[in-house]
């Protein structure tokens, strides 16, 4: 099992997305991912989405992908405040690990981290020690 620092690089290549910064954050049930915009669309009968990140922080550089909708839930966020947000599943890469992960969708742009990784996402994959940080170093490139 690995462990995971507070804070960690990923990737997700399924959208393109070579390297975000994470913030491990054991308290959040799903992960989410810094999407300043979403233009939903169909694509063979399906429920699709357009999505706009901003992959960097302080940054302004732009990103666009395209997800299939997995769902659509109610979210409490850590300030509880709900917000019903899109679901997207996407391959997610850190370290040796590399599986699906569903991914809610909304604007971080006052966060310091553009990716949450949530404890759904980590169950029986790491553990986390909160007094280290990028432990398992940047993503190979894909």
């Amino acid at each position: 099992m690995q462990t995971l620092g507070w804070r960690e690089w990923g990737a997700l290549p399924e959208l393109g997305i070579k390297a975000i910064k994470m913030k491990v954050d054991t308290g959040a049930r799903t992960s989410c991912l810094h999407a300043f915009k979403l233009e939903p669309f169909q694509k063979d009968n399906e429920d699709w989405l357009r999505i706009w990140v901003h992959p960097e922080q302080d940054s302004d550089r732009e990103h666009c992908c395209e997800a299939q909708i997995h769902d659509q839930r109610e979210v409490t966020d850590s300030g509880g405040h709900t917000e019903l947000r899109y679901v997207i599943k996407s391959l997610l890469v850190v370290g040796d690990f590399s599986a699906p992960v569903e991914l809610t969708l909304t604007n971080r742009d006052s966060m310091k981290f553009r990716m949450l990784l949530g404890r759904q996402a980590m169950r029986g994959a790491f553990l986390v020690d909160p007094d280290a940080s990028y432990l398992l170093g940047e993503p190979a490139q894909f």
